[in-house]
């Protein structure tokens, strides 16, 4: 299994080539370029929220409160209407996430559970797009994108530690599969997943309006709004 500092590494370097990429080759912003790469580079380190005690736990529940409330700033201004309600919600959102996240967590999952699999990155990647606030949906894909290909390479780096060579021979050790699945040994975690992932789905699907597209093809939101957007050049 890689350590909390190869898997920040790994990440944080697959952030920089995606960022750059994103603002060298495909038209985003730097800054844009830059907040995905930070959001890649953040996203490795997910998957051990369940690791329930430890230094990465600590560090990750402190980088999430602080970083969650800004990103939902928009949102709360909007939604409460003044800035004195805002900043309240924000520093209960950041009070939650940094002293009873990780208290939930340890109670609710195990390490290697499903938190290390891929629908539980999918299920993020979502969180990312729906939270993001942008009037564009490349920005927002990009995001999610990030996020998605930063929790994937800590499985994918999971499972590189797990195999081993024995003279010629590959040897893998009791973590092999454990991080790169499609579901665990828990049928409630296996469901819980599962549910989350097919609601945000949903919930995705509906505010795009490509659940339009089978009604109506011809007018759908999502159709007319992809319609608009101008090529990148």
């Amino acid at each position: 299994m890689a350590a909390y500092r190869e898997h920040i590494t790994f990440s944080g370097f697959l952030g920089v080539g995606y960022g750059a990429a994103a603002a060298l080759s495909m038209g985003f912003s730097p800054v844009q370029g830059a907040l995905a790469a930070c959001a890649t580079w953040v996203a490795g380190m997910l998957p051990d929220l369940d690791a329930n005690n430890g230094r990465p736990i600590r560090e990750i529940f402190a980088l999430l409160a602080a970083v969650v409330p800004l990103a939902l700033e928009h949102r709360i201004a909007t939604w409460t209407g003044s800035f004195e309600q805002a900043l309240f919600f924000g520093l209960l959102i950041y009070l939650a996430i940094r002293y009873g996240g990780a208290a939930v967590f340890s109670r609710l999952t195990v390490h290697r559970g499903m938190m290390h699999s891929i629908p539980v990155g999918l299920l993020f990647a979502q969180l990312a797009y729906l939270g993001y606030e942008s009037d564009s949906r490349a920005v927002k894909l990009l995001m999610a994108g990030g996020v998605l290909l930063g929790f994937l390479s800590h499985l994918v780096l999971d499972e590189f530690y797990s195999v081993g060579w024995s003279g010629v021979r590959l040897k893998l050790n009791k973590a092999a599969g454990s991080a790169l699945k499609l579901f665990g040994k828990n049928a409630a975690a296996n469901v819980l997943t599962y549910s989350l992932l097919a609601g945000l789905t949903y919930i995705l699907l509906h505010q795009e309006g490509l659940l339009d597209d089978l009604q109506n093809p011809a007018r759908s939101p999502f159709r007319q709004a992809v319609e608009e957007i101008p090529a990148r050049g």
